[in-house]
């Protein structure tokens, strides 16, 4: 596939971001517009501001997080005459209820997909008694199965995995699908494409899926279109409109890379060379990954393929997909794995349940990493208490910040946490952007989910629980390797003064918005 000239790409770029943000700042100026020309009536005025206090009233007996309330809330208190009317504006989108809908049919449908062994089930239930309320959890409230025969590689940086990555797509016979936050031009991308390209001569079914805001600002406006005209099958999800509506907050945050239903990687490893060291990004860029070899794959294959169809809008047969039964038997195959994915349309809080399953679980440790650290008080009262019960509970977040408003954040969180007994360590070499809980050397997991609101309540995430395999030591190597190069933050680091103690404490409000 030919690429297009630099300066073509960069102008066809900066055009679309810039018609989207003057087509926003004209909605939002109209809005405004009306609503001041409307203080000219005082009746309007008091209609208004009665508006938003029965809006406010709603949000409180709405059946969300609190923390997502309180934030609305008090925005719209803030301003009276013009909460109520911006959110009804920006929350009441016919496009949501279909989306919402859309989703739960062809998930409902597909469940029969993810097959469930009964006997690994039982099996898991009887040799993993600590982990039996997560295994309960898991089977009864969504489809995900708890698989035997599957190998497990942890990979501690981008580099280590996209070797393994470009082995496996160049083996694949049937097909490759790939499903990712944001894809960037340059060396990792490149090296994939041309395998993906070399493979769909072949014969196999190359499909991509990007999220359109995560790759706004790295791909040109008609890359799904040139990539189709490639051989290659690609959709963006959720495309991004200049129109003010709740539902852009849903991005697809997954990485899912999928091999014949037979070998998947998921975890916090985007397509773009910052994860590869080839581009300094914040300085040395710090992230993991996981393979599945074996009966674990398939679940990342029916994650993958409900998105696809949900996309197409057509129907998929995924028993069609499966992998044939005579393929050979995996090596080194021990332990369990369970896949998951989580939705923002389901109200059901996958991720933020399995973290909460094994805080509970942990009984000598639990080390986590997280790029980012802003949860609600059940999260942080789960931690304390972890803490508080003798568990070794340690996290490791960045000390160079992508987001400064957010790191910011992040840290007024630290206080109360290193106050009960967790210790708090920052990634002074760069960025790290993995996300990983580990207990006791029995179970640990592995994926997209980010330690704040967003990824635990608004996106579409995925992970995988491993409970005893041997990449478990892996990652508890990989993380005290990681503490070398981290600083303890103490309480008197935590000390600041009552103006950003205030400041701190305005963000955390806003914090379920950022």
């Amino acid at each position: 596939m030919s690429k297009p000239k630099p300066l073509v790409a960069v102008r066809k770029l900066f055009n679309r971001r810039l018609i989207i943000v003057i087509l926003i700042l004209a909605q939002l100026g109209f809005i405004a517009l009306l609503l001041v020309r409307s203080l000219r009536l005082k009746w309007l005025e008091s209609l208004l501001t009665l508006f938003s206090v029965i809006t406010a009233l709603h949000l409180l007996m709405r059946p969300d997080k609190s923390a997502f309330k309180l934030s609305l809330i008090f925005l719209i208190l803030l301003f009276p005459v013009f909460g109520g009317a911006l959110y009804w504006i920006f929350h009441s989108q016919t496009t949501s209820v279909g989306f919402r809908s859309g989703l739960a049919k062809i998930e409902k449908n597909a469940a029969h997909a993810f097959r469930q062994d009964e006997e690994a089930f039982s099996d898991a239930m009887q040799k993993l008694p600590a982990a039996r309320k997560q295994l309960h959890y898991l089977k009864n409230n969504t489809p995900f199965p708890i698989c035997r025969n599957t190998a497990t590689t942890y990979f501690p940086c981008g580099e280590k995995m996209l070797e393994a990555m470009l082995t496996d797509l160049k083996n694949a016979k049937h097909y490759i699908f790939l499903e990712y936050f944001i894809i960037a031009d340059g060396v990792m991308w490149e090296s994939i494409l041309e395998v993906l390209s070399e493979r769909v001569r072949a014969g196999v079914d190359v499909r991509i899926i990007y999220d359109d805001l995560g790759c706004f600002p790295t791909l040109p406006p008609d890359y799904a279109k040139k990539l189709c005209a490639s051989g290659i099958k690609c959709q963006k999800f959720n495309p991004f409109h200049p129109f003010l509506t709740s539902i852009q907050n849903n991005r697809d945050h997954r990485k899912i890379a999928v091999v014949d239903g037979r070998v998947a990687y998921t975890g916090g490893i985007n397509l773009a060379d910052e994860y590869i060291g080839q581009k300094i990004k914040y300085g040395k860029w710090k992230d993991n990954a996981v393979r599945l070899a074996g009966d674990g794959a398939w679940s990342f294959t029916v994650i993958f393929l409900q998105t696809w169809s949900f996309l197409t809008r057509k129907g998929e047969n995924y028993e069609s997909y499966l992998p044939a039964p005579d393929e050979p038997t995996v090596q080194n195959a021990d332990g369990w794995v369970q896949p998951y994915s989580d939705s923002p349309m389901d109200k059901e809080n996958v991720a933020e349940h399995v973290y909460l399953r094994i805080i509970e679980q942990a009984q000598s440790y639990l080390y986590i990493t997280t790029p980012y650290l802003m949860v609600d008080d059940g999260m942080i009262s789960a931690l304390k208490a972890s803490a508080k019960c003798g568990v070794d509970v340690r996290i490791i977040t960045p000390h160079r910040p992508d987001k400064k408003a957010v790191h910011f954040t992040t840290r007024s969180y630290y206080r109360s946490l290193i106050k009960a007994g967790v210790k708090i360590y920052e990634y002074t070499n760069g960025f790290i952007h993995a996300k990983t809980f580990l207990a006791d050397d029995t179970v640990a997991t592995v994926g997209t989910v980010n330690l704040d609101f967003r990824s635990l309540y608004l996106h579409f995430e995925c992970g995988t629980c491993l409970y005893r395999t041997s990449s478990i030591e892996d990652i508890k190597k990989d993380f005290l390797e990681t503490l070398g190069v981290c600083t303890e933050i103490t309480e008197k680091d935590c000390k600041v003064n009552i103006l950003v103690r205030f400041f701190q404490s305005i963000c955390r409000i806003f914090a379920p918005l950022m």
